[in-house]
């Protein structure tokens, strides 16, 4: 689990880093795309990766860890078969959800703001940056612990791709104004357009405000994903604390974060990223670390939270 996250890390920070322009990271996320797509390829490819960078400028961990994939890859066969597959399977999937941020939006440098064109498009984009990987979790998991051997394996993996989908639908909605200043837009234009609106609208506050029947939309389906997350949580023994938590703590975080969304859209403030507290994290750890063997408890508390959402809204 920790090593996938390592490659899925290092793919998230060649797309992203502005220490590479759009070509080369294309070229780079071919190069490490290519590690999963031919099994046993020579890690030898990986120094083109290092050569794209820029050392000129403070070495972050993240860049540190670009330079070391070699050594992730040593590790990653000395994995099963199995597991093996399991991490390809994943990085090919979230490689190609990168691939969408490149190829669909524009350059930094360009004033232009390009949109999402349809709703499908939007799920499709979740399930390639967040759903799969609730997917990869659950097979692994079932895979690994003999608590989970009695799962249902598919029905429990649609589950984990809803919930991987609602949490990134949450980053998004609560990114809208960030992303717009990259000139991306992830609401979807056939939605913009049934309101007489377009991408730039939204940087501003009466476009915003227009938008709102969208957005609420949006938040109720995250939410609706969120609630396929919850019992996917609900349905992890009581025995299994790290993992019942490791569930417990992103979702209760989401809920949170989309209260705030829906509480600044009519006191939108293009400056301002709607987020939680400090408190608010600490309140969700303690609360949830200490319910955590309680369904009943739990789930009480998350439905008051998931209630004041939809008050919002």
């Amino acid at each position: 689990m920790g090593l996938a996250y390592l490659f899925a890390r290092a793919a998230d920070t060649i797309a992203d880093t502005d220490q590479i322009d759009i070509s080369k990271r294309q070229h780079c996320l071919d190069i490490l795309k290519a590690q999963f797509e031919t099994p046993g390829r020579s890690p030898q490819d990986l120094i083109s990766i290092h050569n794209a960078l820029n050392f000129d400028k403070t070495i972050k961990a993240d860049i540190i860890l670009l330079t070391r994939l070699h050594e992730c890859f040593a590790l990653f066969q000395t994995l099963s078969k199995d597991d093996q597959n399991k991490i390809n399977t994943l990085m090919l999937t979230l490689i190609n959800g990168m691939n969408m941020d490149i190829t669909i939006f524009p350059p930094p440098s360009s004033s232009q703001i390009t949109a999402l064109p349809t709703l499908e498009a939007l799920d499709l984009y979740t399930y390639h940056v967040a759903g799969c990987v609730g997917e990869f979790w659950t097979n692994l998991s079932t895979a690994h612990i003999p608590s989970l051997h009695q799962w249902d394996i598919e029905k429990m993996s649609a589950r984990g791709i809803r919930f991987g989908k609602g949490l990134q639908l949450t980053n998004i909605l609560k990114d809208i104004s960030n992303d717009l200043r990259k000139g991306r837009c992830y609401i979807p234009n056939s939605l913009l357009q049934q309101h007489k609106l377009s991408p730039k609208d939204l940087l501003t506050r009466d476009g915003f405000r227009a938008s709102r029947p969208i957005l609420n939309d949006l938040i109720n389906l995250a939410i609706d994903h969120l609630e396929a997350g919850w019992e996917y949580t609900l349905k992890i023994p009581r025995n299994c604390i790290r993992l019942r938590l490791g569930c417990l703590w992103p979702i209760l975080l989401a809920i949170k974060t989309l209260r705030h969304t829906a509480n600044s859209i009519d006191e939108y403030d293009p400056n301002i990223t709607p987020k939680i507290t400090k408190r608010e994290v600490y309140e969700a750890i303690m609360f949830s670390s200490i319910a955590v063997t309680s369904n009943t408890v739990l789930t009480k508390y998350y439905r008051h939270q998931s209630n004041i959402v939809f008050k919002s809204s």
